[in-house]
């Protein structure tokens, strides 16, 4: 997933920029609202991890924004505040969900799959199509019986994949979807991990299709 981080609080942004790339995602990280307010403009998130109390400002009116101009993606409240008040008050102003300072990762990350699972209308982590059988939680591909532990990167790509079979993305959209802007990647590190993923597949009726001059998609045979 990418996630755009806004997060004031240096050390703990580190901290959870260090824990989420670990995993694979793609954090953007924004010290205050202006800067996050441009990163939303130009690029689509998965999830947004926001602090209420910003240099410039209260993270609720860059909730609130959001919500006005119809974005539906996913966000999270990072917050001290701990009165029931604030906190029903940010998920009526369209929070996801939130979470009180300080903050488990483990945790974060459970919350942040959740709130996924609940956007997609998922009731578990697993996801199946035709013989394959996806753990988005283990990273772990099911084959006819055997399972495959996909790495990090090939892990979020075919999370792209299985989240939306049949639709086309190009290699520009994927580099998008696995680096960050600091990333110093061309498309063809995507060719590296589509034919990963294939080798994985192989064995499936599940497979990732070239759409010549568009880019991939995953379909079922």
């Amino acid at each position: 997933m990418r996630f755009l981080l806004v997060e004031d609080n240096a050390p703990l942004a580190t901290a959870v920029v260090d824990r989420l790339s670990l995993d694979g995602h793609v954090v953007d990280h924004a010290a205050d609202l202006e800067t996050a307010k441009d990163f939303s403009a130009t690029t689509s998130y998965d999830m947004i991890l926001l602090d209420i109390m910003l240099p410039d400002g209260d993270g609720s009116h860059f909730l609130a924004h959001q919500r006005r101009k119809q974005s539906r993606t996913p966000i999270i409240v990072l917050t001290a505040r701990s009165e029931v008040s604030d906190r029903i008050s940010l998920l009526d102003l369209g929070a996801d969900d939130y979470m009180v300072k300080p903050i488990d990762f483990a945790e974060l990350e459970a919350r942040c799959r959740a709130v996924m699972r609940r956007r997609g209308g998922d009731v578990s982590n697993q996801k199946v199509l035709g013989k394959l059988r996806f753990d988005s939680g283990t990273g772990v591909l099911n084959i006819r019986g055997l399972d495959i532990q996909l790495r990090t990167r090939e892990l979020r790509l075919f999370e792209v994949f299985i989240n939306a079979p049949g639709k086309i993305f190009s290699k520009s959209a994927l580099v998008d979807r696995l680096f960050s802007y600091d990333d110093d990647v061309s498309e063809n590190a995507i060719e590296v991990y589509v034919g990963r993923l294939r080798k994985h597949l192989s064995g499936s009726d599940v497979g990732i299709v070239t759409v010549r001059g568009l880019g991939y998609k995953l379909e079922q045979s």
